[in-house]
């Protein structure tokens, strides 16, 4: 059979394994509908100004800790939500708002409202949900799906705003951790002996000191005064840094009972080198394996940097992320009259959820004997 036989025959099988994979996946249903919610949320991330009724950093004092504005919907008036007044009581001074029911806000879609630019590029107006008229009096029309926080800046857009954040955290600090996993624990299923040892004692080392503290610890060496961007860029590293040690485990697991196959004797008889072994013809073998592992990786950087930000020493403001959202609920009394402050926690649960059952649904179709 000449070589290039060989090479098709050698497609057809991956092409048979990847759909025999993609089969056994689509009847996983929880699974399949998780990677929706997952696509959808990263679309949504990535165009958050059209999704966003306003900018995440436009202040409103006049509705601060405005309670949410659920929208109705009626033959005659359409989608409409009841604009809000605030009153203040005389003796406590605490601010009350009530409904005022004798007006309504139409709302609509792809509506006309605060300029932007789609992901810093193109000039648009056009938002997903408000108000369908932009009123003169923007402080009494305006529209608070999620409500408002201390400031007057609505809840929902910081919300999606910040999802750009926490969810390209998992994505970029992913690249860098499989670089990582594979290299390190190639290398230690592939050599053994006393090399396998060091690299192992090592993980355990790291396994056995507290994950936050370590987060801590690095996180309090990054300077105060770096803008957002090299503090968004080193929690990545951080994150990477500390999440590759259970993707070593698993190419190294894999690597030796593979590393005595025919195919990788035969190669080493041929004369290749041991990276070319390892790169060419024993990490392909784990692809499976290696995509289901970053994928339960994602959801622990996530969280990673929600702690982060949340103790303050993560992303700090202007940047928005989920995590940052969070530090307006470290005080008790706010949280107990302002509950919707805790949305994000919401979102974060149901972002993990969601990769943690792509990663079941990914682990069974690689592996149906699991």
């Amino acid at each position: 059979m000449t070589n290039k036989s060989l090479n098709q025959s050698t497609r057809i099988e991956s092409a048979g394994q990847w759909r025999l994979i993609v089969m056994r996946f689509s009847r996983h249903r929880l699974a399949v509908l998780a990677a929706y919610l997952l696509v959808l949320s990263y679309i949504v991330a990535l165009i958050a100004e059209v999704v966003a009724p306003y900018a995440p950093d436009k202040v409103n004092p006049a509705f601060a800790f405005c309670p949410p504005q659920p929208p109705r919907l009626s033959v005659t008036q359409g989608l409409y939500v009841y604009p809000m007044l605030r009153t203040i009581d005389p003796v406590t001074l605490q601010k009350n708002y009530t409904e005022d029911r004798s007006r309504a806000v139409k709302l609509g879609f792809l509506v006309r409202g605060d300029a932007y630019r789609l992901c810093g590029l193109i000039p648009m107006d056009r938002h997903l949900l408000g108000p369908i008229e932009h009123q003169a009096d923007e402080a009494r029309d305006t529209f608070y799906l999620f409500g408002a926080d201390r400031f007057g800046r609505d809840l929902l857009s910081r919300i999606v705003y910040g999802a750009r954040v926490s969810l390209s955290v998992g994505l970029v600090g992913i690249v860098l951790s499989f670089i990582l996993g594979c290299l390190i624990g190639g290398v230690s299923g592939y050599a053994g002996g006393k090399i396998d040892d060091l690299i192992q004692r090592f993980i355990d080392i790291l396994n056995a000191i507290p994950t936050l503290p370590l987060w801590i610890l690095f996180a309090g060496l990054m300077p105060l005064t770096w803008p957002p961007l090299m503090v968004y860029f080193a929690i990545t590293l951080v994150l990477s840094l500390l999440g590759w040690r259970g993707l070593a485990r698993v190419v190294r697991g894999r690597i030796i009972s593979l590393r005595e196959e025919d195919y990788v004797t035969a190669a080493r008889l041929l004369g290749a080198g041991h990276g070319r072994i390892i790169t060419r013809h024993l990490l392909p073998g784990m692809t499976s394996h290696i995509l289901v592992s970053l994928t339960l990786s994602i959801p622990q950087m996530i969280l990673g940097e929600t702690a982060l930000s949340f103790l303050g020493l993560g992303l700090r403001p202007p940047v928005v992320s989920w995590g940052v959202l969070l530090q307006d609920c470290m005080q008790v009394e706010s949280v107990v009259s302002h509950a919707w402050l805790l949305l994000p926690v919401f979102f974060i649960i149901l972002t993990v959820m969601c990769f943690n059952y792509v990663g079941d649904g990914l682990r069974d179709a690689a592996d149906p004997y699991h």
